[in-house]
């Protein structure tokens, strides 16, 4: 006799899972930061000082006096100058990669010692030993200058959990490029940065090349400043070549990261006049791109105009280019007439013991 047939149940429905929460709060629209002429005047000084450093220190690698690599800030010099003028120097800490002579001078180093350790010098910055790439001031909390891409974001986030751990009110402002942008560490150090809520802005200067490749061509998502939302990073894109939008942008990102909600990312379209370094010709791109954005966009000029607007004369003006070249010759003399470094300087600052 067969068996009567068994019906099975039918498996219970799953209960559909909850919607995501939406993406926590959203930092405000910067503002264009409404400088007092003297606040716009000091900002012009240093964007200045940046550009005919850089001049200066291209005329050194010419002459074989900067040995190595040499990546220069021409062009980029209101992402610096807006963004560290407003940081406290020795509470916050800044980290960048291998074009960093601009983010020492904005942040008030003395030209001397930075041109003394492009060259070399025992009297560098870093006594000789980092060069154009590698330089660091722990007094004024700058941790370089690395030459491996993208390395600084990681060393950017462990300085942010420095300044949580050690509850000292200071953030971490790390920079890196476009093209640094496509690097693992970077998303390892996004996740990381938001699950602890570290006091870090994350800055991509996006200069529009990396090395050779326009970011058009290297990055699938080319609006860099959503790099960080699937870890709830917000972000921010800014106007890298207006150093008022940039100081704007830096008041909100500061105010975000000091309220404990996090890291911020800014991304700042900027352009570099120059190869991606000394070593580059530049042919990926035309000499009239160049001029283009030279004439229509040049950071230093849009400043000049405004300050000219608001009653600056010419001739002031010009005083103040003849004195930042004084500065700068100074600064390459200096360099210049200073001693290389004793070879047992070879064996100094290898190992750090603790006990």
């Amino acid at each position: 006799m067969a068996k009567a047939a068994t019906s099975k149940r039918a498996p219970k429905a799953r209960e559909a899972a909850p919607p995501p929460k939406p993406n926590r709060e959203r930092p405000p629209e910067p503002k264009r930061y409404k400088a007092s002429k003297d606040e716009l005047l000091d900002f012009y000084k240093q964007m200045l000082l940046i550009r005919r450093f850089e001049e200066r220190a291209g005329q050194l690698y010419g002459l074989g006096l900067i040995g190595g690599f040499c990546h220069l800030y021409i062009g980029q010099e209101a992402v610096a100058v807006g963004l560290q003028s407003a940081l406290e120097v020795g509470k916050d800490s800044v980290i960048t990669g291998y074009r960093d002579h601009g983010h020492m001078l904005a942040y008030g180093i003395d030209p001397k010692v930075i041109m003394a350790e492009l060259t070399g010098r025992a009297a560098g910055i870093s006594r000789g030993k980092g060069g154009s790439m590698h330089m660091f001031s722990t007094e004024h909390k700058f941790y370089g200058g690395h030459g491996i891409v993208g390395a600084q974001v990681s060393l950017g986030t462990g300085l942010a959990f420095g300044h949580k751990y050690s509850a000292d009110g200071g953030l971490c402002m790390a920079y890196f490029g476009d093209g640094a942008s496509n690097q693992g560490q970077v998303y390892e150090s996004f996740n990381m940065a938001e699950l602890w809520k570290l006091p870090i802005i994350f800055v991509i200067e996006n200069n529009q090349y990396a090395m050779g490749t326009s970011v058009n061509r290297s990055s699938a998502e080319d609006q860099l400043y959503r790099r960080g939302e699937s870890f709830r990073v917000a972000g921010l894109q800014v106007d890298g070549m207006d150093v008022l939008a940039v100081r704007g942008a830096a008041e909100t990102a500061v105010a975000w990261v000091r309220a404990g909600k996090g890291p911020i990312l800014l991304e700042l379209k900027t352009y570099r006049y120059r190869g991606h370094s000394m070593s580059d010709p530049a042919k990926y791109r035309s000499r009239e791109e160049v001029q283009a954005v030279r004439e229509k966009n040049d950071p230093i000029d849009h400043a000049k105009k405004e300050l000219e607007a608001r009653g600056a004369k010419e001739d002031e003006l010009k005083a103040i280019d003849n004195e930042i070249k004084k500065i700068v010759v100074e600064a390459a003399d200096f360099a210049e007439q200073a001693p290389e470094p004793d070879p047992a300087e070879l064996y100094t600052d290898v190992l750090v013991e603790s006990y």
